[in-house]
């Protein structure tokens, strides 16, 4: 499988201070990569990094095999970043997930919006001509979730997903995004607390802590976390 991401001798830093130290890593595409460890250890940073909305204090990122120095603003046509707030425009339901396509001019806009809302669970009948405020808080994710569905990205690279969310919410987002998967080869990275919502939809998992890598990727099912320092 071809690698979509790979990160040599990458570190990031802010004010000074290192948060991220990766020596190699390489993320195939397609895959689904889990990314788990304690807060602060450097998960958002990385999910930032891949969605090149940071440049890295140096290191190297290939993104399909070229380099992307200078590049990053380009590739964010093929990537999309859902963050652990997400959060939508003063608008209807409609035109949040429309907003997006619209401005790549795709021509099958609203086809596309009311694909994504099915997805995600919520009936475009019901749904579409609902204002923002008038959605409760898991409404506004999934809604969030599926304005990102709708674009069809490369690369979908999620925070947290399900924090917040009920049982029932959770397993929409997880249909929603392996179907993302199926349908259109989008690579998923995502990270997360719920280890078991995790391993029943990662390929490999990650262990991230204080900024770097504390356990290989490993088969999924046989993951054996380390301990946190005591």
């Amino acid at each position: 499988m071809n690698a979509l991401y790979e990160l040599s001798n990458l570190v990031q830093r802010y004010g000074g201070r290192e948060v991220l130290r990766l020596d190699d890593l390489a993320v195939p595409e397609g895959a689904i990569i889990g990314l788990v460890g304690p807060n602060g250890g450097g998960k958002s940073t990385l999910l930032r990094l891949l969605a090149f909305l940071e440049t890295p204090a140096q290191g190297t990122i290939l993104y399909r095999g070229e380099p992307t120095g200078g590049r990053e603003y380009a590739l964010r046509g093929e990537v999309t970043c859902f963050p652990q707030e997400p959060y939508l425009l003063k608008r209807s339901v409609r035109a949040n997930v429309a907003f997006g396509l619209e401005a790549r001019g795709a021509s099958d806009v609203g086809e596309r919006v009311e694909t994504a809302l099915a997805l995600v669970g919520l009936d475009p009948a019901r749904f579409a001509g609902r204002m923002w405020h008038q959605l409760s808080g898991g409404e506004v994710k999934r809604v969030a979730l599926a304005a990102r569905l709708a674009l069809r990205p490369r690369a979908l690279l999620l925070d947290e997903p399900t924090a917040n969310l009920d049982r029932d919410s959770a397993e929409l987002v997880r249909r929603a995004v392996t179907t993302a998967r199926e349908r259109h080869g989008t690579t998923l990275v995502i990270s997360g607390h719920d280890h078991e919502w995790l391993k029943a939809i990662c390929d490999d998992m990650l262990w991230i802590r204080d900024g770097q890598l504390a356990a290989p990727a490993r088969e999924v099912g046989h993951v054996e976390w380390p301990q946190p320092a005591a």
